[in-house]
């Protein structure tokens, strides 16, 4: 990225997790509306989410046989997180773990820590439960909302368009 913009686009898109308690449920559901903006776009530009899947790609691949169980897992369970988070479940821990999942999952990967497969994939599934319950709450609040989806999938679009035409190249 030579081109001064690009930068600074890339660089204001990765900033605005920052500005946001990101996910929605962080204060136990007391503000569905006016959270709701931040929470429904953390997952597309929520580096906690970015960085503990590539995390756990990193870790799998260097200490596991078999490096598809893990990830595996980690899908599977962040999808029954996110189920449940839509079902409306509030866990007032939600932000606190996913937060420790990313400190733990580095230092896995940073100390190389090994690991049988079976606890590998437990102890990431169990992060992702709390990962997917943060992105449920995202999706109810959106089911809630006739216009944000709208928005939402316009920037997305949008998005699309300038990784399509070499933008971001």
């Amino acid at each position: 990225m030579n081109n001064p913009m690009k930068v600074l686009f890339t660089a204001a898109l990765f900033a605005l997790h920052v500005a946001a308690f990101a996910h929605i449920g962080a204060d136990d559901g007391a503000h569905h509306v006016t959270g709701f903006v931040q929470g429904f776009i953390h997952p597309l530009i929520g580096l906690d989410h970015l960085f503990a899947m590539t995390l756990l790609g990193v870790w799998s691949s260097m200490n596991t046989q078999k490096w598809w169980l893990a990830p595996i897992s980690f899908a599977s369970l962040l999808l029954v997180g996110a189920l449940i988070g839509m079902a409306g479940l509030v866990v007032p821990a939600t932000e606190h773990i996913s937060a420790a999942s990313l400190l733990v999952l580095g230092l896995m990967v940073a100390m190389q820590l090994k690991l049988s497969t079976a606890t590998g994939a437990v102890l990431v599934g169990s992060f992702a439960l709390f990962h997917g319950l943060a992105l449920g709450y995202a999706m109810l609040a959106a089911k809630r909302s006739v216009w944000w989806p709208r928005v939402i999938g316009a920037g997305s679009a949008l998005l699309g368009v300038g990784l399509l035409s070499g933008f971001f190249a």
